[in-house]
C-alpha cells in the first residue's frame, strides 16, 4: 500500500503550475480538459480534481474550503530551498525559522490556500 492525497478544487491548472514550477513535481497523469492532475515528488503523490463532476461519487464533488490542511516537502538543505523559492518569486507565508524540536522550515501557500511546509528535520544546527 501507499498513501497519497487528493484536493478537490477549481484551480487544477494553477495548482499543477505551482507545484511543477516551485518544486519540480513530475506530472504522472493529466485528464483531458484539465479535470484532474496527478503529481509526484520523490515517493509522494498529490492529485487535484475539479469539483462537481457527475462521474464522481458525491463525496468527491465538494471543493476543498481552503483551511485546515498542509503538505510537507522535506528538503536536504532548507536554506538553499528558501533562497531558491524567493528567487522564483514565491510568496513566503512563514519565514525560515528553527523550531525547538529540531526542525528548520518555512511555509509557502499554494493556489488553494494549502500551506506547503518546506522542512529540514533535525538540521545540523538544532539544539
Amino acid at each position: 500500500m501507499k498513501f497519497w492525497t487528493g484536493v478537490i478544487t477549481e484551480k487544477v491548472q494553477e495548482s499543477k503550475d505551482f507545484y511543477v514550477r516551485l518544486f519540480g513535481c513530475e506530472v504522472l497523469y493529466e485528464g483531458e480538459g484539465g479535470w484532474f492532475v496527478l503529481l509526484r515528488l520523490g515517493g509522494g503523490e498529490l492529485a487535484f480534481m475539479r469539483p462537481g463532476l457527475a462521474s464522481q461519487a458525491e463525496i468527491f464533488r465538494r471543493p476543498f474550503a481552503g483551511q485546515g490542511m498542509w503538505v510537507a516537502v522535506e528538503a536536504d538543505d532548507v536554506d538553499r530551498e528558501y533562497a531558491r523559492l524567493q528567487a522564483l518569486g514565491a510568496e513566503i507565508a512563514v519565514a525560515l525559522r528553527d523550531e525547538p524540536w529540531g526542525d528548520r522550515h518555512f511555509v509557502v501557500v499554494d493556489p488553494n490556500g494549502i500551506g506547503v511546509d518546506v522542512v529540514q528535520h533535525g538540521h545540523p544546527g538544532a539544539a
